[in-house]
C-alpha cells in the first residue's frame, strides 16, 4: 500500500526500473552498459537513497571496501595469496571504488582477478612442496590464526612461512586426534608416530587439493565480482546483502523446500563448512550439541569411513549430509571454544509443526506454572487463513489458564523475529490497550503502532526469557513488557541487538517493483528502524535483561554489537503510556535472584568457564605437540564440565496436557519430538531459576491482590 512515507521509496524504484527498461529496449538513449556496471550502479543508487541510514559513498568509504573486499572469503581471508607488492599495485583504486559505485567504469576487480590468477598458480607447488616432507612438532613455536592481527607478506620467502606454519597446524590437529584414538585402539597392529604423521599430512593434502580447485577454478570473475558487490551492501550494516540469482534460487530453497536432513543451514568460511542456523525441532536442535558457529570437519554415513568437509561448497556438503529419513549420519564438529566431537544423528522432515507455539505446565510448591516456547513469530503471509504466532499463544494461554496456573513463562530463547503485526497483538494479550513499539523509515516521523484492544487474557505474574539469539520480534516483545512493568526479563545480560527491517528488491526492476527476483540478482535492504515507546532503540543495545544469567555464550561475539558495521543506538521522542496498574515491585525479587545466582556453583562455573574459553581464542595456538595436547586436553575438560553443570540432576515436574498428547498421537514423530522437548523442560538449568522467579513473584502478588483486589 503506498502512502507519504514510503512514496520516495516507490519512486526511487521506479526511477530504477524506467532507467533499465530503455536500457535493454535498446532505444538509444543509453548505450548497453556492462552487466557488472548496471548491477553495481543500481546497487549503489538503492544503496544511497533508500537505505535507512547509508554510509556517504566517498574516498573513506572507498578506502574501507579496498581491504574488505581484499580480505574478504572469497579473496585472500588469511593474506597468504596476495604479496604486499600487490597491495601497493592495486593502491591506484583506494580511493576510486565510490566512483565505480556512484557510476563510473568497474575496473578494480578486473584488476583483482588479474593478479588473483597470477598468484593463486603460485600456490599449488607451494603446498605441495611443504606438504611433501614430515613436520617437526618438538620445535616450540607459535601460529596466529586471526589475520586482523597481521599484514600481508613482504616477500615470497614470508608468504611460504605462512603457509608452512598454517599447513603444520592442519597437520597437527589431525595427528593429535589420530594419537588419542590410537589410544583406545584395541587392534593387534598399532600405527606408528611416523605413519601417523604422513597420514595426517596427506589428508591436508586432499584437502588443500580441493580447496585450491575451488579457489584456482570455481572462483571465477562472477564469484569474485558478486564478493565485491556483497561486501558494499554488507559495509552499510550487516543486514543489507546481496544475493546473486543463484544464490538467491538457493535461499529460498533452503528456506522452504521439504527435505530429510539434519536442520541446520550452513555457510562456507576459509574453505570449511560452518553451521549458519539451526531449524527448531529438528535433529540438530534436539541433539543440543550442535550450535552457530560450530565447523563440520567431517560427514560420516553411519558407520562407514568419514568424508573430510574442508574446501567443500555448502551445496556439495548438504548433498551428503542430507539423505533417506531414518538413516544415521555423523558429525565430526570442532566447536567455537576449540574442542572437538562426534555428533550421531538420524536423519528427519524438516516439519514446520514443530516451529509453531506449544505449551506444558510446571509443578511446583506455589502452584501450576505455564510454560509457553515460542521459536519464531511466524505468519503465513499468503494464506490469510494460515497460522499466525499471535493466534496460537492465545490459544495456548487460553489452555493454561484452564489448567489453574498461578503463573507464566514466555520463552523467547533463540527466537531471531518475525512477523510485527503478531508481535503487537501479542503483548496485547498482556496488557490493556497502548503503545507497543514505534517504526521509523530514513525521512518521516515515527509511526506508533498499538495494541487497540482493552481486554487481557491473562494477567498474572509473568516472566519472559531471552538470550543473546532473542533477536528483532522478540526484543519488540520483551521491550514492551519492560516498559510497561508487566513482567521480569530474565536471562543473558542483553538480547541480540538487531533494531532494524529489510525487504527484498530485485536489481533488474524492468519488471516492475513488486518482485525480489531478477536476472541481475536481489538485494536485501535496511530501509527501516525499531523504537521502544520509551523512545530507545533495540538496534544495538538490545532488552538488557532485568536478571541477567551466566550464560555459555556471554563472551562470544556474537552479537549486533560485535559487527562494526552495525547501526549505532539511538533515541527519540517517548509515547505517552501507562505502566501495568498491578505492577510488582521487582527490587526484593531480582535481589533474591541475584543471591540466589550467586551461590549457584553451576551459575559460577558457567561464568567462570565460558570466560577462560572466550581468553583462549585470543592466543596464539602452539604448534609444539605436548603443548597443543596439553591446552587441547584443558580445553575438553572444561567443555565437558560446562556440558554437566547446565543440566539438572533434580528435575522440574513438567507435564504435558492431555489435549496435546491426544492430538499427536497419531504422529509418533512429533509425539517422540514433543516429549523429548518436555523433558529438555524439566532438565534446563535456567528454566528453574525463572521458576524460583516466578514463585517469588506468585507470593508478592498474593499480598498485593489482598489489598487491592
Amino acid at each position: 500500500m503506498l502512502n507519504k512515507r514510503n512514496l520516495p521509496l516507490f519512486i526511487l524504484l521506479c526511477g530504477l526500473g524506467l532507467v533499465v527498461a530503455f536500457r535493454t529496449l535498446g532505444l538509444g538513449i543509453f548505450n548497453p552498459p556492462d552487466k557488472y556496471e548496471r548491477i553495481l550502479h543500481n546497487i549503489g543508487e538503492l544503496l544511497t537513497k533508500a537505505h535507512f541510514s547509508p554510509k556517504k559513498v566517498d574516498d573513506k568509504f572507498s578506502a574501507e571496501i579496498f581491504m574488505k573486499y581484499l580480505t574478504s572469503e572469497k579473496v585472500d581471508p588469511q593474506k597468504n595469496i596476495f604479496l604486499q607488492s600487490d597491495i601497493d599495485a592495486l593502491k591506484k583504486f583506494e580511493k576510486k571504488l565510490d566512483d565505480e559505485i556512484l557510476g563510473g567504469k568497474v575496473e578494480f576487480v578486473p584488476a583483482v582477478s588479474e593478479l588473483y590468477k597470477k598468484r593463486i598458480a603460485e600456490i599449488e607447488p607451494l603446498y605441495k612442496e611443504i606438504l611433501s616432507k614430515p613436520f617437526d612438532f618438538s620445535v616450540d613455536e607459535t601460529i596466529e590464526l586471526d589475520a586482523d592481527k597481521y599484514d600481508f607478506p613482504a616477500s615470497e620467502a614470508e608468504r611460504k612461512e605462512r603457509w608452512r606454519k598454517r599447513l603444520k597446524y592442519l597437520t597437527l590437529e589431525r595427528y593429535a586426534q589420530s594419537l588419542k584414538a590410537r589410544e583406545t585402539d584395541t587392534s593387534a597392529i598399532k600405527k606408528t608416530d611416523a605413519e601417523l604423521e604422513a597420514e595426517a599430512r596427506d589428508k591436508v593434502l586432499q584437502i588443500m587439493n580441493r580447496l585450491y580447485d575451488r579457489m584456482h577454478l570455481k572462483y571465477d570473475d562472477d564469484t569474485r565480482f558478486n564478493e565485491y558487490v556483497r561486501v558494499i551492501s554488507e559495509s552499510m550494516d550487516p543486514h543489507t546483502t546481496f544475493f546473486p540469482p543463484v544464490d538467491k534460487r538457493y535461499f529460498d530453497e533452503q528456506m522452504s523446500g521439504r527435505f530429510f536432513g539434519i536442520g541446520a543451514s550452513l555457510r562456507e568460511e576459509d574453505g570449511m563448512i560452518k553451521i549458519a542456523s539451526i531449524i527448531t525441532g529438528s535433529p540438530a536442535w534436539k541433539s543440543q550439541q550442535l550450535h552457530v558457529g560450530d565447523i563440520i570437519l567431517k560427514v560420516a554415513q553411519g558407520d562407514e569411513e568419514p568424508v573430510d568437509l574442508a574446501g567443500y561448497f555448502v551445496e556439495d556438503a548438504v548433498k551428503i549430509i542430507r539423505g533417506t529419513k531414518g538413516t544415521e549420519v555423523r558429525l565430526t564438529v570442532k566447536k567455537t571454544d576449540g574442542s572437538t566431537k562426534v555428533v550421531s544423528l538420524i536423519r528427519d522432515e524438516i516439519i514446520q509443526e514443530d516451529t509453531f507455539a506449544r505449551s506444558a505446565v510446571l509443578e511446583t510448591e506455589s502452584g501450576k506454572i505455564g510454560f509457553i516456547y515460542l521459536p519464531e513469530f511466524y505468519a503465513n503471509f499468503e494464506d490469510p487463513n494460515g497460522r499466525r504466532c499471535y493466534d496460537d499463544v492465545r490459544k495456548e494461554i487460553i489452555k493454561l489458564k484452564g489448567q489453574g496456573i498461578n503463573g507464566l513463562i514466555m520463552d523467547l530463547r533463540n527466537n531471531g523475529g518475525g512477523s510485527l503485526f503478531d508481535v503487537i497483538q501479542m503483548v496485547g494479550l498482556f496488557i490493556e490497550e497502548g503503545p507497543i513499539v514505534q517504526v521509523k523509515d530514513r525521512d518521516g516521523k515515527p509511526q506508533i503502532y498499538r495494541d487497540r484492544d482493552r481486554e487481557v487474557l491473562y494477567d498474572g505474574p509473568l516472566a519472559v526469557m531471552v538470550n543473546e539469539f532473542s533477536a528483532s520480534a522478540s526484543e519488540i516483545f520483551a521491550a514492551a513488557i519492560q516498559d510497561y512493568q508487566r513482567g521480569v526479563i530474565i536471562g543473558s545480560t542483553s538480547t541480540y541487538g538487531k533494531g532494524t527491517v529489510q525487504r527484498n528488491i530485485g536489481i533488474d526492476r524492468s519488471f516492475g517493483v513488486s518482485g525480489s527476483n531478477s536476472d541481475l540478482g536481489t538485494l536485501k535492504l535496511t530501509l527501516q528502524k525499531f523504537y521502544r515507546i520509551n523512545g530507545g532503540s533495540t538496534q544495538l543495545k538490545g532488552v538488557e535483561s532485568d536478571i541477567p544469567i551466566p550464560d555459555i555464550f556471554e563472551h562470544t561475539p556474537l552479537r549486533e554489537k560485535d559487527n562494526p558495521d552495525a547501526l549505532n543506538y539511538d533515541e527519540i521522542e517517548k509515547v505517552s503510556y501507562q505502566p501495568w496498574k498491578f505492577k510488582l515491585n521487582l527490587e526484593p525479587i531480582t535481589t533474591a535472584s541475584r543471591n540466589r545466582i550467586l551461590s549457584n556453583e553451576a551459575f559460577m562455573e558457567i561464568k567462570s568457564t565460558t570466560k577462560w574459553l572466550a581468553e583462549q581464542n585470543e592466543k596464539e595456538v602452539s604448534l609444539n605437540l605436548e603443548k597443543y595436547q596439553a591446552q587441547q586436553d584443558e580445553i575438553t575438560r572444561r567443555v565437558r564440565s560446562l556440558e554437566n553443570v547446565t543440566k539438572l540432576s533434580d528435575t522440574i515436574p513438567v507435564n504435558a496436557l492431555q489435549s496435546d498428547l491426544k492430538r499427536l498421537e497419531y504422529d509418533e514423530g512429533q509425539l517422540e519430538r514433543f516429549k523429548a522437548w518436555v523433558k529438555n523442560i524439566s532438565t534446563d538449568i535456567y528454566v528453574k531459576e525463572t521458576v524460583n522467579v516466578l514463585k517469588d513473584m506468585i507470593h508478592q502478588e498474593k499480598l498485593v491482590y489482598n489489598r487491592t483486589r
